[in-house]
């Protein structure tokens, strides 16, 4: 009876420590580590595709960049609302009852208050019945037979997840460095990629952080704060002045213009001025976090002090802090705006070469395109104390581009992606891929990925890349930046499928500001435009001479025996009325676009598999 009750006992303590001091363990497919902007979109994405996915983030709203850190003027892809930046571009328009309305700023075409976007973004999050959010800190990361094993704490409590993939999507790509995939903080060499525009020494320099402001016109003059260590000299070349003298590379526009340069709605103002404003030069990539928070003091009172030169020097002393903005101590964001961060070594690594030249490179990357940017090359090196020695990476021009599936997948490590500004790119094309709308879709993208992965018990780099372009597709993104076929456009899927085959292709330019590519569909085809090489197989029969309608028909219904020939190819009218083209006879010249959606619907040649470098194989990839 003694015993008994001894182990009764002894069961009883145990229970109490099992469920007091062992951590509860969660059990997931997916988990995302980083409510920032490509952590939020890859959860959501992940979520829709029914995959269990658990959201762990750390400050109080969701979006990072976008909303945290205050960045709430949106870079490029206006003409491109590709993906999850359409969507949540689409619900900016919703709330403010019209397109433009974001046009507030000069800066951007797509302006908004932080609290807003991130009431929508969390909104948008807690739909989805698949997706569990957490707030809470990432402590471990480990790989085990069952998978990924994290420890976290989440309201004080200690919680264990398993997961079958992973998605690092941290504002510097700590949970990467932890699992130990090699990275690259800093510029690049030149002869590393090849990069023309690269220093010829690599070095540990990366771009300026910015502790943003969100202002408020009051009703009457603010009274200012002087902050320690103010010197209005430090300021004078922010604006064109009779107090700055030196020598500038960059426009000096005057204070009034200045100011409306971040004009959001209802009479707030984002100050993230790069002319001797608020810009902060600070690498604390790999410090630890006390490290790092010293640092991002420095960079708050860098932005305190523009303030106060604002208020006192240039006039605008009815401009102050936001109440409605961020609920913190000093009004300023929860976190600081990162444009760099570690950049892992993926399967793929984009450079400026095979943005600029993708039909020239050893391997062509653009047919595995999983999100589009249409940003130049950006670069914030003004603060550094070494500025003028750097290279010049002010708006270097490209054509838009395509970012590659690979760039997400790290190599030698099953299971995890890298998403945010970690991705496998050169630190020259990192100053482009770092914006808003590039970095929603890589987040998509990342999410579609590892749900697919989980599902289908796959890794991630065993995935067909067209399983993952097609979903992307369908989720409302570009795999392709052209500029002339919008979403609306009834043949939109068709022109990306076919441009992403390489047998038709985009054309790339830069117009002043404006990054580019065009497709064409309505210009007439011309042989020089058809690349048939690596399609022998499917296309034995040569080309006609003459591309009219007519040859053209009869070199398809040649191509494709008779029995498979569909009815309406019989002719020009069956063929005119089936697809409702326009201009279509037997002596009219064939377009690009009519031809693109011939082939597309004829042979579907998408659906060739392609490794993640964009070449063709036999290998059959898990469907």
């Amino acid at each position: 009876m003694k015993n008994i009750s001894t182990l009764c006992s002894f069961l009883f303590l145990l229970s109490i420590f099992i469920s007091c001091g062992a951590p509860k363990i969660i059990k997931t497919e997916v988990l995302v580590i980083g409510g920032g902007t490509a952590g939020t979109a890859a959860a959501i994405s992940s979520a829709r595709l029914g995959a269990k996915t658990i959201l762990l983030y750390e400050n109080p709203w969701l979006g990072g960049m976008l909303t945290a850190a205050g960045v709430s003027a949106v870079d490029g892809n206006s003409k491109l609302p590709s993906g999850f930046w359409g969507e949540f571009r689409d619900s900016l328009v919703s709330h403010y009852k019209g397109e433009d309305r974001l046009k507030t700023g000069w800066v951007s075409n797509n302006m908004f208050e932080p609290a807003v976007g991130a009431s929508i973004l969390m909104g948008i999050a807690q739909k989805e019945a698949a997706l569990s959010l957490y707030r809470g800190t990432w402590e471990t990361i480990e790989e085990t037979d069952q998978g990924w094993r994290i420890s976290m704490e989440y309201n004080t409590t200690k919680i264990d997840v398993l997961a079958t993939v992973v998605i690092d999507a941290t504002e510097l790509g700590d949970v990467a460095k932890e699992v130990g995939i090699p990275y690259h903080i800093g510029m690049d060499s030149q002869d590393r990629f090849n990069e023309s525009i690269a220093p010829l020494k690599a070095n540990n320099i990366i771009q300026d952080l910015t502790y943003v402001l969100i202002l408020e016109e009051y009703d009457k003059p603010v009274t200012p704060i002087k902050p320690k260590g103010y010197l209005a000299s430090e300021f004078y070349c922010a604006t064109k002045n009779e107090n700055c003298t030196k020598e500038m590379k960059r426009t000096l526009w005057p204070s009034e213009k200045m100011i409306t340069y971040g004009l959001l709605p209802n009479k707030k103002y984002m100050i993230n001025w790069p002319i001797n404003g608020n810009d902060f030069y600070a690498n604390g990539i790999d410090s630890n976090n006390e490290e790092r928070q010293l640092l991002f003091e420095k960079a708050k009172l860098k932005s305190k002090q523009f303030l106060y030169y604002l208020q006192t020097e240039l006039g605008f002393d009815r401009l102050g802090i936001a109440q409605s903005e961020f609920p913190t101590p000093d009004g300023l964001p929860f976190i600081p705006y990162h444009r760099e961060s570690r950049r892992t070594e993926g399967i793929i690594t984009l450079t400026i070469n095979d943005i600029s030249s993708p039909y020239k490179q050893p391997n062509p990357l653009y047919r595995t395109g999983i999100a589009v940017g249409d940003y130049p090359v950006d670069h914030h090196h003004d603060a550094h104390p070494e500025a003028d020695d750097l290279p010049e990476l002010y708006f270097y021009p490209i054509p838009s581009y395509s970012v590659p599936l690979g760039c997400l997948i790290p190599q030698n490590v099953d299971n995890f992606l890298v998403t945010e500004k970690s991705i496998s790119v050169s630190n020259i094309v990192n100053g482009t891929t770092r914006l808003q709308p590039v970095v929603l879709q890589l987040g998509q993208a990342a999410g579609i990925t590892a749900a697919t992965a989980a599902l289908n018990h796959l890794s991630p780099e065993s995935i067909n890349p067209r399983l993952i372009q097609k979903e992307f597709l369908n989720q409302g993104g570009y795999i392709l930046p052209y500029l002339d076929v919008p979403k609306k456009h009834p043949y939109f899927f068709s022109y990306q499928r076919i441009g992403a085959t390489g047998i038709l292709r985009g054309t790339g330019k830069n117009v002043g500001w404006e990054n580019q590519t065009w497709f064409y569909p309505d210009l007439v085809l011309k042989s020089g435009d058809i690349f048939l090489e690596e399609w022998r197989d499917v296309f034995p029969e040569p080309l006609p001479e003459k591309l009219t309608v007519v040859n053209v028909i009869q070199w398809l219904q040649k191509t494709i025996p008779s029995y498979k020939q569909p009815a309406w190819l019989e002719n020009t009218t069956t063929v005119k009325n089936h697809f409702s083209f326009d201009a279509f006879t037997d002596s009219a010249p064939i377009t690009r676009g009519q031809f693109a959606v011939l082939l597309d619907t004829l042979f579907n040649p998408f659906d060739r598999q392609i490794d993640l470098y964009g070449n063709f194989i036999t290998k059959k990839y898990p469907s």
